[in-house]
């Protein structure tokens, strides 16, 4: 694995635990307006989102990979699968992909 991993994953570490951990320092109380407490809810995972998807379709394995692996766990999360069965089905399809002659 390259130093560019390792970059992303740090990243994705401190951008999750630093949204998550500012409003505890932010804010005493309990926040009472919903939709900055949805705000703070969903934060983490449009970030994240917007770090993984482009790094699926600039993936070593190729363009056709990581978009069958992107919709097989479009797919899995549409119809309410766990974390860890969208991400073992994913990396199957993503590693069966690389495999074919496309």
């Amino acid at each position: 694995m390259g130093n560019k991993f390792w970059i992303y994953l740090l990243v994705m570490a401190l951008t999750t635990y630093l949204i998550r951990s500012v409003p505890f320092c932010l804010f005493r109380q309990k926040i009472r307006n919903k939709k900055l407490q949805n705000f703070f809810d969903y934060i983490p995972y449009a970030v994240l989102t917007s770090m993984t998807v482009p790094a699926i379709f600039t993936s070593e394995a190729g363009i056709v990979s990581g978009i069958a692996a992107f919709a097989v766990a479009c797919i899995l999360a549409y119809k309410n699968k766990s974390l860890l069965i969208v991400a073992v089905f994913s990396v199957l399809v993503s590693l069966v992909a690389g495999f074919l002659p496309l």
